[in-house]
């Protein structure tokens, strides 16, 4: 170029003149104001991709996949754009100055943005712009993708100020500020409190004013109380923890005391065996009722203060019905198309209208003609359990059709069904971020049913929904299960009778039918090996009596591959066998924002030692010959075809392809996953060796 010796033009550019000075971008390439004549013409990005969204009331985290094009270049940069839109996506504005965005709304150099400050219940179109130091002087379209969000109906109403008004030796007053400029009216409040050091024997009190008396207290003693306000949304949080006292055992109380003994001796002494009496019969009575609540499934937080109401304790199923959901009008609902089979009927996708109302998509569960009273009754529990819950995690209830035939089930429409197969759909589609955003909402779900006093008891993938935001909610509250050996989720039938779904089943719950809060967090725990294996089956080909005994046994589910070491010993820990041993759902939440926060956690997909035993499939390097090999991974029925097809030595299994594996005929994709791990974990051992 110039006077110089000549050089071939730099990457995408040329001269249609020998000697020029400055080689030509090529249409579509550009070069930014900073580069050098001699540098490579560069484009704009291609657009982000897989945009996963996590709505928690008016705050709302974005995080996408990078461009599958960066135009050459290293200064690639995302910048937010935000609209809020009215009922008629038409109308759309941008978002008020006071939405705020951390870290930033421009050059932001990561891919996860959390937003504040945005209205409740309101949609809002957000878009991610890729850019890089071309973008501006091209003539193409800013690279981009968008994704509509509607946030919660409702916020959650903080209550502080916890005061106490009044005290005894074995008695409190306490009393509230009611939180002003709340979006629902607050229909009552809830009080728990427990004796300082005793976290777990928390006891409950409602009440329908700002202030509640607490009897039958400790002298001298100290207590924790918090306070959170019930609307016809659901339950708030509850209040930061305030600290309160019962008056001390002083001198002047105890010569105040003596002197009352003395001038009432007989009537107390009459009293007090009257007392004793009434509360021995009253402790009968309550571990009584207690026992029955155990054995019709009502789940209490602590004794005496029942959250969720078990529909079944209803003499009249209708009356559970009225009382927990919305009736709805047929005319209202219309039918479009049939997306399935449920226990009781026909599940369709439709449309509900309601006057006054956007329309929406629903799924609309249906009853079948020739129904028991029983069957009818099983299927309206199932909407008078829904009606209770209000949460972004959980599955929303519409309403029902009780007035006309068929009985219909009106929820929300998840766009992408059940998380099992939308998983199998798009297997190694998303991050171990993405994966972790998914299980933080699934756990968010739980936490909420565990705080209201709800065992779910078939928490698995295929009872997650999934909408087309990827938010995932928890679904299927149907108590009664009517599966078999040869349906697509096996079950055990138990020596106390029912069945089970073995392979998502805590051991307690196997053996006992105890079913609790810890059952479900061993249950949940196989839900996330589920996400992070991409849909695969728990346990493999293994029948219900080999995972029953591999339990047993102490065998664990091994890291699914690819799966962030921390992620694994979270499934250790909610497969711990003693169930008060497992985390609680809401040390999961902790620990999983916490993995958020620090997506380098993510990183680390090495083995840890701690724990439970991780994986007892071994590798060929433990193994002398392919016999040895496929029965220490359960796979020795394939041994005669292995032979047959030549490979006959570990040398030659070592280098095998899922190709290989089909034409020996390894077809079951769950059988080639197992075989094609454990030559890996071959594969990767054998480089490390020759590091040393």
């Amino acid at each position: 170029m110039g006077a110089s010796v000549c050089r071939v033009c730099p990457i995408n550019s040329n001269t249609h003149s020998p000697g020029a000075a400055v080689c030509s971008c090529r249409p579509g390439y550009y070069r930014a104001p900073t580069d050098t004549p001699d540098m490579a013409c560069t484009r704009p990005p291609s657009a982000p991709r897989n945009i996963v969204p996590q709505v928690n009331d008016t705050m709302v985290v974005l995080e996408w996949s990078e461009p599958v094009e960066r135009g050459g270049r290293s200064d690639l940069s995302y910048a937010v754009e935000c609209v809020r839109c009215g009922a008629s996506a038409s109308v759309c504005v941008p978002c008020a100055e006071s939405v705020l965005y951390r870290p930033t709304q421009t050059g932001l150099m990561g891919r996860r943005v959390v937003i504040h400050g945005l209205q409740p219940h309101t949609r809002y179109t957000f878009t991610i712009i890729a850019i890089n130091g071309v973008t501006a002087v091209s003539s193409t379209h800013t690279a981009s993708a968008s994704i509509n969000i509607t946030t919660s109906s409702y916020v959650l109403v903080p209550v502080s100020g916890i005061r106490k008004t009044k005290a005894s030796e074995t008695s409190l007053s306490l009393s509230w500020s009611v939180p002003e400029h709340t979006l629902h009216t607050i229909t009552e409040f809830q009080l728990r409190y427990c004796l300082q050091g005793e976290d777990e024997a928390w006891q409950y009190v409602s009440s329908k004013q700002n202030s509640v008396v607490l009897s039958n207290l400790s002298r001298s003693s100290q207590y924790k109380v918090q306070v959170r306000a019930r609307t016809s949304a659901g339950y708030g949080q509850f209040s930061s923890l305030t600290t309160v006292r019962t008056l001390p055992d002083d001198a002047e109380s105890h010569t105040r005391m003596i002197v009352t003994g003395v001038l009432v001796a007989m009537g107390l002494l009459i009293l007090i065996a009257v007392v004793t009496v009434a509360v021995f019969c009253f402790r009968k009575h309550s571990r009584l009722r207690d026992s029955e609540s155990d054995k019709n499934g009502q789940y209490l937080m602590t004794p005496g203060m029942k959250v969720y109401i078990d529909p079944f304790t209803y003499e009249d199923p209708n009356e559970a019905v009225r009382e927990f959901a919305k009736e709805i009008d047929v005319s209202f609902v219309k039918i479009e198309e049939v997306i399935g089979a449920g226990e009781f009927g026909e599940v369709c996708r439709g449309r509900l209208r309601v006057p006054g109302k956007k329309e929406n998509y629903v799924a609309i569960k249906t009853l079948k003609g020739g129904y028991t009273d029983k069957q009818r009754r099983d299927f309206l529990s199932e909407a008078s359990i829904m009606g209770q819950f209000h949460h972004p995690n959980i599955i929303h209830l519409e309403g029902v059709i009780t007035t006309s035939c068929p009985s219909m089930i009106i929820t929300e429409y998840m766009e992408n069904g059940a998380l099992d197969s939308f998983l199998r759909m798009n297997e190694a589609q998303f991050t171990p971020l993405q994966c972790v955003g998914m299980l933080r909402g699934i756990a968010s779900g739980m936490k909420y049913l565990s705080e209201m006093g709800f065992v779910h008891r078939d928490l698995a993938a295929r009872n997650i929904l999934v909408n087309s935001n990827l938010v995932c909610k928890v679904s299927d509250f149907g108590l009664s299960r009517f599966l078999t050996e040869s349906s697509s989720d096996p079950t055990y039938t138990s020596s106390l009778g029912g069945k089970i779904p073995i392979r998502w089943t805590a051991p307690e719950a196997i053996a006992f039918r105890k079913f609790t809060s810890a059952s479900d967090v061993w249950s949940y725990g196989i839900v996330m090996w589920e996400v992070m294996s991409f849909g695969e089956r728990p346990y493999w080909d293994m029948s219900n009596q080999d995972v029953i005994n591999a339990i047993e046994q102490d065998y664990r589910l091994p890291r699914p591959s690819d799966c962030p070491a921390p992620l694994h010993q979270l499934m250790l820990d909610c497969w711990q066998r003693e169930r008060a041993s497992r985390p609680r759902f809401c040390d999961l939440v902790n620990s999983l924002d916490k993995l958020i926060r620090n997506p380098t956690s993510l990183k680390h997909t090495t083995h840890t030692q701690d724990g439970l035993l991780l994986d007892r499939r071994p590798s060929l390097s433990q193994c002398v010959s392919v016999s040895e090999w496929l029965k220490g991974i359960k796979m020795e029925r394939y041994e005669e075809n292995f032979i047959q097809a030549g490979f006959t030595t570990l040398e030659l299994i070592s280098q095998i392809s899922t190709e290989d594996l089909l034409r020996i005929g390894v077809t079951l994709a769950g059988h080639q996953k197992k075989i094609l791990s454990s030559i890996q974990t071959m594969r990767v051992q054998s480089k490390n060796s020759l590091r040393y």
